[in-house]
């Protein structure tokens, strides 16, 4: 049974871009056939409490004498790696705030990334247990990141994602961007605005391709 593990972490919940083109996503893979499983959380809604305890990014045998993070916490921890570890493709929401990614999603990169269990720590051919395994980000932005222009390198979540997800555990990242976002309520330009329209159609579109090929 092919499982999606379809992640948002917009705090928009009626308005959000991201959260649209991930719905595409997640409808075109339960319209592929009923075998195909989608597991959602929404890291907004049902926020997971940041790590109490430095310890907690190791794997206890990696952490310093004595510690002892919390049982309850460290639990939770397992649960979320093993929802991870069980998914065939992950596609993540990450609308762009104040430059990075909302708090809600690194905090679960937090609980996720893991020297010796998800990432390589001292053997990375038996460490990375997602590599390959395909996983769609939906960036959008409520500003324009044109190549060429004074904020091309001002998103600084895809790259941090990159950094975990791609180079660190292994996985296989696409990325599908919709910009400007906001240049509707703030009265940017029409051609602005029309740029808006089409990247945000042609991010459905795209959304609905990957959802089919990976699926």
């Amino acid at each position: 049974m092919p499982s999606l593990l379809h992640l948002d972490s917009s705090s928009d919940l009626t308005t959000s871009r991201s959260r649209a083109i991930t719905q595409t996503f997640a409808d075109t893979w339960r319209g592929l056939g009923d075998d195909h499983v989608v597991i959602y959380r929404d890291l907004h809604t049902d926020a997971l409490p940041h790590l109490s305890d430095a310890s907690l990014h190791f794997p206890p045998h990696l952490r310093p004498a004595g510690a002892s993070p919390s049982a309850a916490q460290e639990a939770l921890q397992s649960e979320i790696i093993a929802e991870l570890l069980a998914a065939d493709v992950v596609l993540i929401g990450v609308p762009l705030y104040n430059y990075s990614m909302p708090s809600t999603l690194k905090a679960w990169i937090d609980y996720i990334h893991v020297p010796a269990v998800t990432a390589p720590f001292d053997d990375p051919a038996t460490q990375q247990p997602m590599a390959g395994r395909p996983v769609v980000l939906i960036s959008t932005r409520g500003g324009a990141y044109d190549r060429g222009t004074p904020t091309e390198f001002d998103d600084h979540a895809l790259p941090a994602l990159k950094l975990i997800l791609e180079d660190a555990l292994g996985m296989a990242l696409e990325a599908i961007v919709a910009t400007r976002t906001l240049s509707e309520r703030f009265g940017a330009p029409a051609d602005e605005v029309d740029k808006q329209h089409a990247e945000l159609a042609a991010a459905h579109e795209a959304a609905v391709e990957a959802a089919r090929r990976l699926g």
